[in-house]
């Protein structure tokens, strides 16, 4: 199916109503295309209760149709975005998930109300790490094997893919993930970047491909580069990014969705010489975080594949922190940072910090030998489920 908007599904054209004598009596005013534009417009919350007013509702709904249809008002409604924290405690070795509205987050009138989350692997030793989010499904993966699982948060649909085989069994050996949504075929793929030591010193690795409505992986090229990545792939414009070096230069290592080919992106020009980089999306854009002594710089690429559209946002000063994960920038010209123990909302207009008034009870604290893990995502219909 194709795509009319690059990095969002096709919306369907307009349905016929299934043969369903309830929804004429429910309402007899309303052509049923009327209704579907309505309900479209609804958040997923209500929609999986609608599901239970009539057939043809649920008949509705639960069409992987109007999930893209719905989707495209959730992607442009701030108020359908949410923080996932995921926490994992070293002392109960127990993982659990919390999400908030990130609308509340930024308002900081009161604490982000705050749901937990049944997490559908379970939660008693397992160490899964968020690979990344797309039109509101989230990739984990785990620790002790090399499979990835992907899960809607907001109506709870999971799917567990199946593992990677024929690996070289040798020790060091780690895998990177991606996803992200390939607009040119209309499917969801995963990546998944297999790193194992050569016997130069340095690593190979052996990269597969997982194309949703499948039931196998494909082996593609392998990554171009002998310094391999050590993050998950950030899903940008039909492509999945990583971090890499090219005779001593960092550079991005970008992988086409569509042809499942790579190119080189260069870094911007900072001019302060040797830095550490940290990729990220910035209102759906390339964002390089370069970390000093005592600051922060953020660049963002506006224009996808142009060396020359890297422009420098802003700079973050005396976070007290050595890292910084940007998860999102509101209209008010704030962002919310994820920092080694906690969440800030930064201005990067005159300067000033102040912690995200969200229940930190929940999160990590620096002496209780836990770890956190979080990832923006945006409410949707969209099943990991289906064959679309």
């Amino acid at each position: 199916m194709a795509s009319d908007t690059q990095g969002q599904p096709s919306l369907p054209s307009s349905s016929h109503p299934p043969n369903d004598s309830l929804h004429a009596s429910l309402l007899p005013s309303l052509p049923f295309d009327l209704v579907v534009e309505i309900l479209c417009r609804l958040p997923v919350k209500s929609l999986l209760e609608l599901r239970y007013v009539c057939k043809s509702w649920n008949s509705l709904i639960s069409d992987p149709k109007f999930a893209k249809k719905n989707l495209r008002y959730s992607l442009t409604d701030f108020t359908r975005h949410h923080l996932i924290v995921s926490n994992f405690s070293y002392y109960t070795r127990e993982l659990s998930f919390t999400t908030y509205p990130l609308l509340s987050i930024f308002n900081v009138v009161a604490p982000a109300p705050a749901i937990q989350l049944e997490y559908p692997m379970g939660s008693y030793k397992r160490l899964d790490e968020i690979n990344g989010s797309c039109h509101g499904i989230l990739c984990f993966s785990d620790d002790y094997s090399n499979f990835p699982f992907l899960w809607n948060p907001s109506t709870r649909r999971f799917k567990k893919l199946p593992p990677l085989e024929n690996l070289p069994l040798k020790r060091s050996c780690y895998t990177i993930y991606g996803f992200g949504y390939d607009h040119f075929s209309d499917c969801y793929k995963v990546v998944a970047v297999f790193c194992y030591p050569s016997d130069n010193g340095g690593y190979k690795t052996q990269v597969n491909v997982y194309t949703l409505g499948t039931y196998s992986w494909r082996r593609i090229q392998e990554f171009p580069f002998e310094d391999v990545p050590k993050d998950p792939g950030k899903f940008v414009s039909g492509t999945i990014n990583w971090l890499s070096f090219d005779d001593s230069n960092w550079v991005v290592v970008s992988l086409d969705l569509e042809k499942e080919s790579y190119q080189k992106l260069n870094q911007p020009t900072t001019g302060y010489g040797k830095v550490n980089l940290t990729l990220g999306v910035l209102r759906d854009c390339l964002c390089i975080i370069s970390k000093y002594d005592t600051f922060f710089d953020v660049w963002l690429m506006k224009e996808y594949g142009n060396k020359e559209s890297w422009s420098k946002l802003f700079t973050i000063r005396e976070l007290g922190s050595s890292y910084a994960k940007i998860l999102h920038m509101s209209e008010s010209e704030e962002v919310l940072l994820e920092l080694k123990e906690n969440f800030v909302l930064y201005n990067f207009k005159n300067g000033t910090s102040k912690t995200a008034y969200i229940q930190m009870e929940l999160h990590m604290l620096e002496d209780d030998g836990s770890l956190m893990g979080s990832e923006v995502y945006v409410e949707s219909l969209m099943s990991p489920c289906s064959l679309y």
